[in-house]
This record gives structure tokens, C-alpha cells and sequence, in this order.
């Protein structure tokens, strides 16, 4: 049996993706996304992203991630511009498209060639949306966090899926592959937690690490690129209403967060298009 699929990369955050509007997502979509995303030995992913018939009134698809490890996914705002760019080649040529997430409908708007900004929505800090436990009621800003024998300074935000972002001097001196997967199963975080190792560059920019829960170290994240503006925002260190750069190992994406919500803006790219023999 051959499965057709298209390869495509927003800021490296490289997805596998399946045209399920009338087939439905596959049975074994979890078995799948593991055996299709294995770098070397496979087509190599991220994971794979469903494209599925939308299921709110007026939407123009919804969008389905199950990670490299086969766990799905709430959000994902590389993913989400990729899955804009799709639909907008495949048919469904608007300059604005509502698309359905397990987070919520998004909308997303064509910026130019390849190029789309995600109304990412609100945010929230506060435990019950990660899920957190034992960090007390209030909002999770400049908390303390005892990892791998250290104590580290975090804030805790959810955009859609949760993050916890930690501040530093140098990010690259972060042994990510050592403390990533400590902070990821940390019991706090009962369903886990993506988290972000940042920088602050420069009043409107950001440098950041990306460790994904489900995935390991990625070369962007872009729900984690929102988080970390607006963690850097709630202590101070950017000012509200600024297009903020994000610096990524993959590339830049720009985030801008307002009162009325966060927004982020980057491209979406096909890789390619083929075959795979189950």
C-alpha cells in the first residue's frame, strides 16, 4: 500500500502532511507518525499533520498533530501556517482562512508569497491551563523550579499547548538533551511540557532553544516563539505592542503581542510531494 504525502517546513519545523478531509485520519495514526517521522531510516519529520474537513460552521479545515512519538499534539503554529499554505494551493485560495485545532479555530492571513500571520489568541499563566501541579494558585511568573539539582527561574505559559520558559545567558551553553527531558517529565507538569531556553537580545529581540515534549530538541516551535515574548513581556523585559524577532535555530519568526491577543507571522514552504510504501 502507498500513502501519498506532502513534506513542507515552517522555520525548520518540518511536518509530514495527510490530506484526511474524506478518508478520515488513519486508524494507526500513532504507529504511522512514529514510523514515518525517523530521521535516517524513513521520510523524517517532526511528525505528521492530518488536514481534516473542518468542524465548525464557516472553518476552512482543521488541522490534527501527532508528534514523533506518536502523541498528539494541541497546537502548533509552524503547523498551522503550513496547513494555511496547503489549502491555499490546493483550492481554497483566500487571503484569510479560520482553520480548526484541538486549541481552538485560528485565523490565519496570507502575508505575501509563502508568508502567514496566526491570530494565536490569548494566553494564560495561570496553573489549571498548562496543567500544573503544587506551584500554588497564582500565576506561574518568575517562579522557582528545581531541576536536575538546580534551581531555575521560569515562567509558565499556555498559548493553545503548554510551555515553560526559562531566561539565560547563553543558550547554547544549555545542555538541552541532559535537562530538556527533565523538564518535559518533571512532575509538576502532569501531561508534560515543552520548554524554552531564551535569551534577551535586545528590546525587540529574542534568542531561544526549543525543547518539544514528544519531539526532543527542534529547530523552531513557534506557539513556544509566543510564549517566550510574552513571558519576557510579563517580567519586564520587552514592551507590549512590539514586533519582537524570535531567533531560532531554524530561522526568525516575528511575534507580536498586544492586549487584544499574540500574533505570529512566518513563512511556510513545501519541501515536496510523494509516495511511501507501508
Amino acid at each position: 500500500m502507498k500513502l501519498s504525502f506532502t513534506k513542507m517546513q515552517g522555520c525548520a519545523n518540518d511536518y509530514i502532511y495527510l490530506d484526511c478531509r474524506k478518508s478520515g485520519v488513519p486508524e494507526n495514526i500513532a504507529a504511522l507518525s512514529e514510523k514515518l517521522s525517523r530521521r535516517h531510516f524513513s521520510i523524517g519529520a517532526d511528525g505528521i499533520i492530518c488536514i481534516c474537513a473542518a468542524q465548525t460552521a464557516g472553518a476552512d479545515g482543521m488541522m490534527r498533530i501527532f508528534n514523533a512519538d506518536g502523541s498528539e499534539g494541541r497546537m502548533c503554529g509552524n503547523g498551522i501556517r503550513c496547513v494555511a499554505e496547503w489549502l491555499y494551493t490546493h483550492g481554497i485560495a483566500k487571503e484569510t482562512l479560520a482553520i480548526d485545532t484541538l486549541s481552538g479555530l485560528k485565523t490565519v492571513t496570507h502575508k505575501g508569497a509563502g508568508l502567514w500571520q496566526v491570530e494565536m489568541g490569548a494566553y494564560s499563566a495561570m496553573p489549571a491551563s498548562l496543567p500544573a501541579v503544587n506551584m500554588g494558585e497564582e500565576p506561574l511568573v518568575d517562579k522557582e523550579l528545581t531541576v536536575d539539582g538546580k534551581t531555575w527561574h521560569v515562567t509558565c505559559i499556555s498559548v493553545g499547548n503548554p510551555h515553560c520558559v526559562v531566561f539565560c545567558g547563553r543558550v547554547d551553553d544549555v545542555d538541552i538533551e541532559k535537562v530538556g527531558p527533565q523538564f518535559e517529565n518533571a512532575e509538576i507538569f502532569p501531561n508534560r511540557i515543552n520548554t524554552e531556553f531564551v535569551r534577551v537580545v535586545n528590546e525587540a529581540t529574542l534568542k531561544m532553544r526549543v525543547w518539544e515534549r514528544g519531539n526532543g530538541e527542534t529547530l523552531a516551535c513557534g506557539t513556544g516563539a509566543c510564549a517566550a515574548v510574552v513571558a519576557a513581556t510579563r517580567l519586564g523585559r520587552l514592551k507590549k505592542g512590539t514586533d519582537v524577532t524570535v531567533k531560532l535555530p531554524g530561522g526568525d519568526l516575528i511575534v507580536r503581542y498586544t492586549d487584544e491577543g499574540v500574533t505570529l507571522t512566518g513563512e511556510a514552504k513545501l519541501v515536496y510531494e510523494g509516495e511511501v510504501e507501508l
